[in-house]
């Protein structure tokens, strides 16, 4: 076997078990987008942040711009992780909060300096009434949210891989159940 093609073997193996995770995670995704279309019905925004800013940002623009035709915008806002506990105390309860945390939080009173904005604006989120999913890493211990999809990647670039995979599977199932979903079709 070439250098190449063990480096190849190697490369899919790392990311082959997580990879099935993410498949068997489909009911708590096909839950979570449920949940979110529900709320763009009743006239939610989405709030996004996350330990990563380019992840706020990704998912606002997926969620306001859609990149495939005829598909609707529906309202999205990225908050820098620091601020986004300030706007969510002041975001409807019919809103949604959408976060993204690759960093781990071993215990609620204690966060790691990364994930600790997240998880207090999961917490704000919670306590306003919106509707909270986090996309997140294996030792996630932070604050009870409605739906928490735990992708459980010990490589922190293959949690990016997934985390990524995740938040554009919600975007395309909550246009999906949108247009054909449990609860009739979107105005």
């Amino acid at each position: 076997m070439t250098a190449a093609a063990v480096l190849t073997t190697a490369l899919a193996q790392r990311r082959e078990r997580p990879g099935a995770d993410l498949v068997e995670s489909a009911p708590d995704l096909v839950a979570a987008a449920t949940a979110m279309a529900r709320r763009f019905r009743a006239g939610g925004v989405l709030h996004a942040f996350g330990d990563d800013d380019a992840d706020a940002r990704h998912i606002a623009v997926e969620f306001v711009h859609p990149v495939i035709v005829g598909k609707r915008a529906l309202p999205a806002v990225a908050h820098h992780a620091s601020r986004a506990a300030h706007h969510l105390r002041h975001a409807a309860p019919s809103d949604l909060a959408l976060a993204v945390c690759a960093a781990p939080v071993l215990r609620v009173t204690e966060p790691s300096p990364v994930a600790g904005p997240v998880a207090a604006a999961l917490a704000a989120a919670g306590e306003r009434g919106l509707l909270t999913v986090a996309l997140v890493g294996r030792r996630w211990a932070g604050p009870g949210v409605d739906h928490l999809l735990s992708l459980p990647a010990d490589d922190p670039l293959v949690l990016r891989e997934l985390q990524v995979s995740a938040y554009h599977l919600l975007w395309e199932l909550t246009h999906a159940l949108l247009e054909h979903g449990p609860d009739g079709v979107a105005p």
